[in-house]
């Protein structure tokens, strides 16, 4: 349990931000240097697998950090994950082969898993759930702006330096936050013996493992690969099933099923997982839109996502002000309102649409996607103790992330279904309008949900009013 009256919060937060400034960053500053590297080091047909299994272990291992952060403290396994991405990262420079490198980013996603879920956890932990809001804000900013400094960076450093150094470089920030972290959080140490659910473990990795390895290869045809997805679909349900029965019968389970008999946690998750997809979607296809339609240059297809990536933090700073101010419900809805509007009108665009009004589209999905996370984040965090504080931080992590991946899949499905590619946009972007409609009817059952303001005798986890 941390103890928040030993610890620095300034120290704390720098290496929390620091941490999660790089693992944001790996794929956006990875993807500039990707065609430097395939030059390089050959082997373009694994080009994809390169961000494929850095997706694979670090959506994998988010749900065991998570229960591992709750049994054996956050500052052990934060510091542990950290670790395992700088070695990660080392050997990503040192690659001289494209199997080599694919093998090496996925140690980098296996430490990746920890920092993002394990990091809110802490905030969660040191902050009152009416500050939380406001904290998760600025970490989603952070996470916003990683996504506009990341093709620049990478772009200096694989130009004016060396590709190497786009792994390199993570590791004095990484050494440095885990000084901060170290040095400035205080953590009582249990003694208390735990039983790990590694069945749990074991079959819940494997369907994930499972269910993305046939999203990853479903773009691929013939008849081969199609028994292959079959079975890798029907693999992940079998699985998804044992998880699911084993669940029920650990004393200390991965996934507390319990968890979802309150309302605010299942109709969070679910809202969480349709706005990922709709979100990624857009993250993912509107560039395609603006080079393959409006024939515009690479580059200019990434900064025409400043405007969504500005008006996105601007949503978090407001979604963590209003979240001690409203219902969960209020914000949401309202949130989701403005996104779907956001859809609307991306699914308008075609052959004539200029750059000036993609820009403004953005602008208006971002401003309603923004303030969905720290609400979200907060609302699931508030309504379980400290105990499982970890678990459902670390599921927060792990549903979005598992909702863009299907998301962007199916959209990408959808895109090449169609002879007519401004037809094949426009259908993409109706998908994910149904993606943010379908999470706006999930919003309704968050019910009368709202964060109140801990008393001095009211213990943390009392944080929800129905």
């Amino acid at each position: 349990m941390i103890n928040g009256k030993g610890s620095d919060t300034k120290l704390i937060l720098t290496g929390l931000l620091l941490g999660l400034l790089l693992s944001s960053l790996d794929q956006t500053i990875t993807a500039t240097a990707m065609p430097t590297v395939v030059k390089e080091l050959g082997g373009l047909s694994l080009y994809s697998w390169v961000f494929s299994i850095y997706m694979l272990t670090s959506t994998t291992s988010m749900p065991i950090y998570g229960k591992l952060a709750d049994l054996y403290g956050r500052k052990r396994m934060y510091l542990f994950g950290m670790a395992i991405f700088l070695v990660g990262s080392a050997l990503c420079g040192m690659a001289g082969s494209m199997a080599q490198l694919i093998v090496y980013r996925g140690i980098q996603g296996l430490g990746a898993g920890a920092l993002m879920p394990i990091a809110m956890t802490i905030v969660g932990d040191l902050f009152p759930p009416e500050r939380r809001g406001k904290f998760q804000a600025l970490f989603a900013a952070v996470f916003g702006v990683s996504s506009i400094l990341g093709p620049v960076l990478g772009g200096y450093l694989t130009e004016q330096v060396s590709w190497n150094w786009v792994f390199y470089v993570n590791l004095p920030f990484g050494v440095a936050a885990m000084c901060f972290l170290a040095a400035g959080l205080k953590e009582k140490r249990t003694t208390t013996k735990h039983w790990i659910d590694w069945p749990g473990a074991v079959t819940l990795s494997g369907s994930i493992i499972a269910i993305l390895l046939a999203l990853v290869l479903g773009g691929e045809s013939g008849r081969e690969t199609d028994a292959m997805l079959v079975g890798l679909y029907g693999l992940g349900g079998i699985l998804l099933g044992l998880f699911l029965w084993i669940e029920t019968r650990v004393a200390e389970p991965i996934l507390p099923l319990t968890l979802f008999r309150n309302s605010v946690i299942s109709s969070a998750s679910i809202v969480s997982f349709f706005m990922s997809a709709g979100m990624f979607g857009a993250i993912t296809y509107v560039p395609f839109y603006l080079q393959e339609v409006l024939g515009v240059k690479p580059t200019i297809a990434g900064y025409m996502l400043i405007p969504f990536m500005l008006a996105f933090i601007a949503g978090n700073i407001i979604g963590g002000q209003l979240v001690t101010r409203f219902r969960y419900r209020q914000i949401v809805w309202s949130s989701l309102f403005v996104m779907a509007i956001g859809f609307g009108l991306l699914r308008m665009m075609d052959e004539m649409t200029t750059l000036m009004t993609v820009g403004s589209y953005m602008i208006v999905a971002g401003l309603g996607m923004g303030p969905l996370m720290p609400v979200l984040g907060t609302a699931m965090q508030s309504a379980v103790g400290h105990q499982q504080r970890g678990v459902v931080t670390a599921f927060f992590g792990f549903i979005r992330s598992m909702g863009a991946a299907i998301g962007v899949s199916v959209m990408g499905a959808m895109l090449h279904a169609q002879a007519v590619l401004v037809v094949s946009i426009q259908h993409v972007f109706t998908l994910g309008l149904f993606f943010i409609i379908l999470a706006w009817v999930a919003a309704l059952f968050l019910g009368n949900a709202r964060l109140i303001k801990r008393e001095k005798s009211q213990p943390q986890s009392v944080q929800v009013r129905r």
